[in-house]
């Protein structure tokens, strides 16, 4: 058993006790304490801190609702403005419908009208189709001619008089049989006109456009020289067959002969074909041919390529007489100035006198005992 101490001893050992008292720190505390009380610090201390930590949270979110109360109401207020604008565009649009409506009754009303008009104009057409019919066949036969003068083809005249024949068949009105047999008339006459082709007629001056570079002028003629004949020399074998069959031996005299008188005949052709080539005698029946200048004949060319290619712009545009007119002159031309021996001028010649004789044929025939018949019966009702 332990001994219990003295006063006398416990007195300074409460006086120590109180002396350190003061100096006593908080880990020396909680080593010093008892268990609870350790344990007590240490849950209040948790709590703090779980508290802090929840009011920390607390306040976050507090702040993120906030920000999302402030985006909503910001967006409240855009979707609100928006709604006004859609709104006032809304009425603005329940105006302008409002004004097309009326708009549409207004043109509505008027279609009515147009539909009536249209239906009393229908009932007129219906009651004078006779009339109707001849004037359409006059409307549609003048057009034909127009076309057929155009085009210098009687193929539209021909299409609108087997047209016209077709619907006077169909109408089967006693009082258009005259109508009918001038139609059949006219095409009769028509399909029997022969028409020229303008395209081979403007082929032909094409042609003789460029023929024009080559005819020669009066005063150039062509150069036809003759080549002199070969001289053929005898060979020996023939000389030697010659004498053979003869019976008689060559003489040395004539030989050297022979040999004179051949260059003699030689060296006379020669001078004979220099001295035709030198002089040329000529019967020219347009002296003023010889008299152009050498710059000259170039500007009569293209003076002939003008009036050939004038001819064949008017056979294009269905001018005859302006064509026939050009051409003629060109034809007076080429003897004036060209030579008129020359294969190629005469080729040229003949080439005018044929586009001539055939541009004559591009006339076609007017429709008219069918537009008199036509116009007898639009007169007579």
């Amino acid at each position: 058993m332990s001994e219990l101490p003295s006063p006398l001893s416990a007195a300074p050992l409460a006086h120590e006790a109180t002396a350190q008292a003061p100096e006593a720190t908080p880990d020396a505390f909680f080593q010093q304490g008892p268990g609870w009380v350790r344990l007590a610090v240490l849950v209040l201390s948790v709590a703090a801190g779980g508290a802090g930590w929840l009011a920390w949270q607390t306040h976050k979110r507090v702040q993120g609702l906030e920000q999302e109360l402030v985006r909503r109401q910001q967006d409240s207020q855009g979707q609100a403005t928006e709604a006004r604008v859609a709104a006032k565009q809304a009425q603005e649009l329940a105006r302008e419908a409002a004004a097309r409506v009326t708009l549409l009754d207004t043109r509505l009303s008027e279609v009515a009208l147009q539909r009536s008009q249209v239906e009393d104009l229908i009932k007129t057409l219906n009651v004078s189709r006779d009339e109707n019919l001849v004037y359409d066949l006059e409307a549609g036969l003048r057009v034909a001619s127009q076309q057929a003068a155009l085009t210098g083809s009687a193929e539209p005249l021909v299409t609108a008089l087997q047209s016209a024949d077709e619907r006077l068949t169909r109408a089967k009105q006693p009082r258009l049989d005259n109508v009918r047999r001038a139609v059949a008339k006219d095409l009769d006459r028509v399909r029997a006109t022969r028409v020229a082709d303008i395209n081979a007629l403007t082929i032909r001056l094409d042609e003789a456009v460029r023929l024009v570079d080559e005819i020669p002028l009066i005063n150039q003629p062509e150069a036809a020289f003759k080549a002199p004949a070969p001289t053929t020399t005898p060979s020996p074998a023939a000389g030697a067959n010659k004498a053979t069959t003869g019976k008689a031996s060559a003489v040395p005299d004539d030989s050297w002969r022979s040999t004179v008188l051949s260059w003699t005949r030689g060296a006379a052709e020669s001078v004979w074909s220099e001295t035709r080539s030198l002089v040329r005698v000529t019967r020219i029946a347009q002296p003023e041919g010889m008299l152009i200048a050498p710059d000259q004949a170039f500007f009569l060319r293209e003076n002939v390529k003008l009036r050939l290619l004038n001819a064949r712009l008017a056979l294009l545009s269905r001018q005859t007489p302006q064509a026939a007119a050009d051409l003629r002159l060109v034809e007076r031309t080429l003897p004036r100035y060209f030579d008129a021996q020359s294969r190629k001028t005469q080729l040229l010649q003949s080439m005018v006198s044929d586009v001539i004789a055939q541009s004559q044929q591009t006339a076609v025939p007017r429709p008219d005992d069918t537009l008199a018949a036509l116009a007898a019966v639009a007169g007579g009702r």
